[in-house]
């Protein structure tokens, strides 16, 4: 039984620290230019998406995973008269709006490198179901933010007894919020990953809490533009692999000074490492201005094909709304170089299709992502988004076996 803060020491790499800085260090340069891309309404749109695609795939991995159609309907308030679907559409909508809570502390200062981030994550999220959502299938009520009070085992792993928690998570405050430059900080974050995942720090909803808050922890880095948990969720067994071998014992004399293995935790911090490279590097691409461009051409070939309503002359403006932001309804309808009464109704069925926005009924018109032009404009961001619900049945959750 661990109940001494020792033993799960090392809290950072002891390792190859010098090539995972320079891998990190990789990383952070490209995030930082992916914030700047395209328009900020455009990013926006984005940031949102990607929100869903967080709450997707990080309940997917807990075995939870709903249709993102049913997201987007919950999103709508539109909740399915099956019983079990409304459940993982209320659970989807509640990581949703925790993440969006919990990054707006960040904005304001907090750090999300604590163990009172990971605990305000916990509670964030739980707080927002209903005591029957958060009942495990053993009976067990997950309680928002406390701490377990229970003995646990995990797999073949013991957590650390109930009442030594409290050091345990002490320990990783001293080590993780110190200040760090970005390449630091992004090691740092995959080792608070593991690290809270083998305390263990509640009974239920460990995975959920600690990957919002790695999620919060790379927000000012992402921007909300990429997260790791579409790579974790892709890569699962590997992502549980590399977490179960960081959880053991020391190899032997030249694996670090610690209890558990220097070895194995900077395997998954380079895993890790790869994860968030892949996630940088995929939306690099998507939002390339010249990619999109060529993205929005095909997507309106194909709808104009298929839709009377739909024309050619929509390729430009779309382009333009993406790349330098939102321009009024006149400005569209001239970009189109359409006559007067042919560019409205463009405009009327692209603003109905959700290609683009607006927050008034005669305001300006921004960048819209719809889930069904998923396919066209982000391929491979969420292949999940155009799989059809067959029969009224979420396939996600029948797939994994919830």
């Amino acid at each position: 039984m661990y109940n001494s803060i020792h033993q799960f020491e090392p809290l950072l790499p002891q390792v190859k620290a010098d090539e995972l800085e320079i891998k990190a260090a990789r990383i952070v340069q490209s995030a930082l230019r992916l914030t700047s891309v395209a328009h900020p309404t455009a990013r926006a749109a984005v940031r949102e998406l990607v929100r869903s695609i967080n709450s997707y795939y990080s309940n997917r991995i807990e075995g939870q995973g709903t249709h993102p159609a049913n997201i987007e309907k919950a999103l709508n308030q539109d909740f399915s008269q099956q019983p079990g679907i409304a459940k993982l559409q209320r659970i989807a909508l509640a990581h949703i709006e925790a993440e969006k809570a919990l990054e707006e502390r960040v904005d304001a200062g907090e750090s999300a490198f604590s163990s009172r981030f990971l605990i305000a994550a916990h509670q964030a999220l739980y707080s927002k179901l209903s005591e029957t959502d958060r009942t495990t299938e053993d009976g067990h009520v997950v309680m928002p933010g406390m701490l377990r009070q229970e003995t646990v085992k995990v797999g073949e792993h013991f957590p650390p007894a109930a009442e030594s928690l409290p050091r345990f998570l002490a320990r990783m405050d001293e080590v993780y919020e110190k200040p760090m430059a970005w390449e630091k900080s992004l090691i740092a974050i995959a080792c608070l990953h593991h690290r809270a995942a083998w305390v263990h720090p509640f009974f239920d909803g460990n995975g959920r809490a600690t990957r919002l808050q790695t999620h919060c922890a790379l927000w000012p880095l992402s921007g909300g533009l990429w997260s790791p948990s579409r790579g974790l969720a892709r890569s699962q067994q590997n992502y549980y692999a590399r977490l179960i071998n960081a959880d053991a014992p020391r190899r032997g004399d030249l694996d670090g000074r610690g209890n558990l293995t220097a070895a194995g935790l900077t395997e998954w911090v380079n895993f890790f490492l790869g994860v968030c490279e892949d996630q940088v590097n995929f939306m690099t691409r998507m939002l390339d201005l010249d990619g999109m461009k060529l993205r929005i051409e095909a997507l309106i070939t194909f709808r104009a094909a298929h839709d009377k309503e739909i024309r050619a002359e929509a390729i430009l403006p779309l382009h333009h709304v993406f790349a330098a932001g939102p321009v009024t309804r006149a400005e569209f309808a001239q970009l189109t170089g359409l006559g007067e009464r042919t560019a409205r109704s463009l405009l009327s069925r692209l603003l109905a299709t959700r290609l683009l926005s607006s927050d008034m009924p005669l305001g300006p018109v921004r960048f819209g992502l719809p889930l069904d032009a998923l396919q066209f404009l982000l391929p491979e961001l969420y292949p999940e988004a155009s799989q059809q619900i067959i029969d009224g049945d979420d396939m996600d959750a029948l797939a994994i076996g919830g």
